[in-house]
């Protein structure tokens, strides 16, 4: 006989990013995050920010706070705001699930009221007119009017797989208008590190077609070699 598992596990040891390696991604586009990590780290794309193209502003970077929950279910989300902490964004996974609503406005201002920093998930949100209005960035797949159920099984602090990463609490994450980048823990300092080589090759690009770049280099050197044919 299978053991009916627990309505709810939380992880009681999270890593947590010092307020120096949290601070050092802030204003940090998510493009200089992935160039940093050579091409890695970036969510689906069909996880975008709630407010494109309007006035709110998709911007978050900080520690994660992972909640795993079944399809259709939020159990874990709102248990998890027990445990935010100043700066938080709560990632919720969702089991891509896209047939209700993973979180609404009144779930984005409990987080905002909680201190999170933002809002990610893999299934669509609902009430974009009160998310708006609370103010806090999100990041989903889009809309659907259907309310989730809250029974769970669900789990707090443990890692999760979304978007096609696995994210684990405390990893870094970056959002803005592009999409989510995931930090792991682990290379936080590493990635810190390169930030600064990635930020200099791309103000010298924007210089270099500031004075009228047209292409390349590399692809004009192709084209003039012997690697190319003509028909």
């Amino acid at each position: 006989m299978i053991e009916e598992p627990p309505r709810l596990k939380v992880n009681a040891k999270r890593n947590r990013p010092s307020e120096a390696q949290i601070a050092a991604f802030q204003g940090v586009p998510t493009g200089f995050v992935v160039d940093a990590m050579f091409g890695a780290g970036a969510m689906a794309a069909d996880i975008s920010p709630i407010g494109f193209g309007r006035d709110i502003e998709c911007v978050a970077a900080g520690p994660a706070l992972t909640a795993d929950n079944r399809a259709s279910d939020i159990m874990g989300t709102l248990a998890a705001l027990n445990f935010i902490q100043d700066g938080d964004v709560l990632v919720a996974a969702f089991e891509a699930h896209q047939g209700c609503a993973a979180a609404g406005d009144r779930v984005a201002a409990m987080i905002k009221n909680c201190g999170g920093a933002g809002f990610v998930t893999d299934g669509p949100m609902r009430d974009y007119t009160g998310i708006v209005e609370v103010g806090l960035p999100c990041w989903c797949t889009g809309l659907v009017p259907s309310s989730p159920f809250t029974t769970g099984p669900a789990s707090v602090g443990l890692p999760v797989q979304i978007g096609g990463q696995q994210v684990a609490s405390g990893d870094m994450i970056v959002a803005d208008r592009d999409g989510v980048v995931v930090v792991p823990f682990d290379q936080i300092d590493a990635v810190i590190a390169r930030l600064d080589t990635v930020r200099e090759a791309e103000l010298s690009l924007d210089k270099q077609l500031a004075d009228g770049l047209k292409y390349p280099e590399g692809v004009a050197q192709l084209i003039e070699g012997d690697d190319v044919k003509f028909v």
